[in-house]
């Protein structure tokens, strides 16, 4: 192996840990600016936080898109107010949605538009009993089942039971959440692509 090649590999790298710290931050960010949905409840937020980990998914690999997911979430347990349970499901929706995009247009290169919606869908499957058996039990720790089900039942008083509430709301929400930082990554994804890649 020559010089060159690993001059090479070590500017790959270089751009790679930087380009994932700088989304991983950005992620932070906009994280951090989340705001509640009037057909939601109150504990559930909307933030567009996804959308540099599914663009770094994209421009350095489905690990790079996980892993902005996790620094993004291990950053805001510094100023949670959901006892890290909101952060937990975050990560895991997070890198499920970005792992499954990023792998697939790994392994298609054309299949950018494809990965994230599948990915999307698939987030919002796992949501359901993500929620069911891990982040609601959690959270449940810190506020009672009752309180939660009558966050839902304001919404919509036929809800009686937790896994009703999750398939009404929390699916179509985090599909729909998904679909929207897909629209965004379509638009502005091939003018970022070559300054992440250091071809700008």
């Amino acid at each position: 192996m020559d010089v060159t090649t690993n001059n090479t590999k070590s500017k790959v790298n270089i751009r790679l840990l930087v380009g994932t710290g700088m989304l991983s931050g950005l992620a932070f960010v906009l994280q951090y600016l989340e705001f509640p949905i009037p057909i939601m409840p109150f504990f559930i937020r909307f933030d567009f936080s996804d959308l540099p980990a599914l663009i770094g998914a994209f421009a350095y690999g489905p690990l790079a898109g996980v892993i902005v997911e996790f620094i993004k979430n291990l950053l805001h347990c510094t100023v949670t107010q959901s006892f890290t349970v909101g952060e937990l499901s975050n990560f895991i929706l997070g890198a499920v949605f970005t792992g499954t995009a990023g792998l697939i247009y790994k392994k298609t290169k054309k299949g950018a538009i494809i990965g994230a919606i599948v990915g999307s869908v698939i987030m919002g499957i796992i949501s359901f009993p993500s929620n069911l058996f891990i982040v609601y039990p959690a959270y449940e720790k810190f506020t009672p089942i009752n309180e939660i089900m009558d966050a839902y039942s304001k919404l919509l008083p036929s809800v009686g039971k937790l896994w009703q509430a999750l398939l009404i709301f929390n699916v179509p929400f985090t599909i729909v959440k998904g679909l929207i930082s897909t629209l965004i990554t379509v638009l502005i994804y091939k003018r970022l692509s070559p300054v992440l890649k250091g071809r700008g």
